[in-house]
């Protein structure tokens, strides 16, 4: 553990929160809500633990109590709380938020801002912030084709999971999905009223907030019958997988949230159980890959994102030493716990560098923006993407987008 302190490790915080169960410690300890702060919540102990503990469901309770009947957290979380409730629990809302904030990054500001070094001045926390939206922009080449217009029909339907972070900052990830999606035989489906998965909410213990997202979600793809739902964004898809739980009290919504849970995948883990396309080699810039703990220890698929890229002939890979280890983004974390979140990100970073990769795969737009952000502040010159990117980029070059 980064702090050397027993409590804050699992089964320290285990402790903590059985001494919360049986009064011998008040929810609003600031000791409880400290130590159940720091954790990640990578979930990488559940993995390793004999006795099959369900650490992130206790960690998700033990954040809903200190949401509740916590002791005040100061402005970071004041802020969080008021973004949650009022912003992300509101569709138009959140897409206005999105929109301006697109605005604002395409405009190219936060780089001028972050080269001119006034942010790092005000705030090492402002400073990273912009970082992350800066980041988010960086594609692995420039603009593809346009091949919105490919749209075979199959038979075989999916529905695609878009999340707000993914359709807001992402939407190329989106399309690059369901492009491929499509090469491999597979009609794409995207509902509409879809809404956030909720995982920032049951992060933050705003567990109510995460069941309202989630019966709107069921709401939303319950016309696809048993259509596999798609994500490309490992802390979305955990969160999904998590709806039967979520939802195991509501009578109205427990079978739902059970058959919606079922059919969540990852789209590397629905690549996977086909006989996917090769296209044609992308470059020769040496790639290696970093694994989403959500992605890894939530979702269960540890080789499927590689096992994809074998659809990229000739791809010059290399194994990045701690990829299955978190990169210290973990939703909001590295906002609300910038120094510990900078500790786990600056080991990632030296990986990174001695492994001499120029790109670097991973799937989920957190860990997007947390990589490319301390890339970005540290001056390496690493282009960050999605896996399913540069499958993308093998199979527009191979023509497979031009219909006949």
């Amino acid at each position: 553990m980064a702090t050397g302190d027993e409590n804050d490790g699992p089964r320290g915080r285990l402790y903590l929160m059985r001494a919360v169960g049986e009064g011998r410690l008040k929810t609003d300890s600031h000791a409880f809500e400290r130590h159940i702060d720091r954790c990640l919540g990578c979930r990488a102990c559940e993995q390793v633990c004999p006795a099959g503990v369900e650490y992130g469901q206790l960690l998700e309770a033990a954040r809903g109590e200190l949401f509740t009947e916590g002791p005040p957290r100061g402005f970071s979380y004041g802020v969080l709380r008021l973004l949650l409730k009022h912003v992300w629990l509101h569709p138009g809302r959140l897409k206005f938020f999105f929109s301006t904030t697109r605005v604002f990054r395409n405009s190219g500001l936060p780089r001028l801002l972050l080269k001119s070094g006034l942010p790092g001045l005000i705030s090492r926390r402002m400073e990273f912030g912009l970082a992350l939206l800066a980041s988010s922009s960086r594609a692995i080449r420039g603009k593809l084709r346009d091949a919105s217009g490919y749209s075979p029909k199959t038979g075989n339907p999916t529905m695609m999971f878009t999340g707000c972070v993914g359709s807001g900052l992402f939407e190329r990830i989106n399309q690059a999905t369901a492009r491929v999606l499509k090469a491999n035989g597979f009609d794409v489906g995207t509902p509409r009223r879809q809404v956030c998965c909720g995982a920032l909410h049951a992060h933050a213990g705003d567990l109510e907030g995460a069941r309202k997202l989630a019966r709107m979600n069921i709401e939303a793809f319950e016309n696809g019958a048993a259509a596999p739902i798609i994500t490309n964004a490992g802390g979305c898809g955990a969160m999904l997988v998590s709806y039967a739980h979520l939802l195991e009290r509501d009578e109205q919504f427990a079978g739902r949230a059970r058959s919606f849970s079922d059919r969540v995948r990852d789209v590397s883990q629905h690549l996977e159980a086909t006989e996917i396309k090769t296209g044609t080699a992308v470059s020769d810039q040496r790639v290696t890959y970093d694994a989403s703990c959500h992605l890894l220890y939530g979702q269960h698929a540890g080789q499927a994102p590689l096992n994809i890229l074998t659809g990229v002939p000739d791809l010059n890979f290399v194994k990045l030493d701690g990829s299955e280890r978190c990169c210290g983004g973990a939703g909001i974390y590295n906002l609300l716990e910038p120094e510990l979140s900078r500790r786990v990100l600056d080991e990632k970073l030296c990986n990174i560098k001695n492994s001499g990769a120029q790109v670097l795969a991973t799937g989920n737009a957190g860990c997007q923006m947390q990589i490319g952000a301390g890339a970005l502040l540290a001056g390496l010159d690493l282009k960050v993407c999605h896996p399913i990117e540069l499958l993308d980029e093998a199979y527009e070059r191979a023509g497979f987008y031009t219909e006949s």
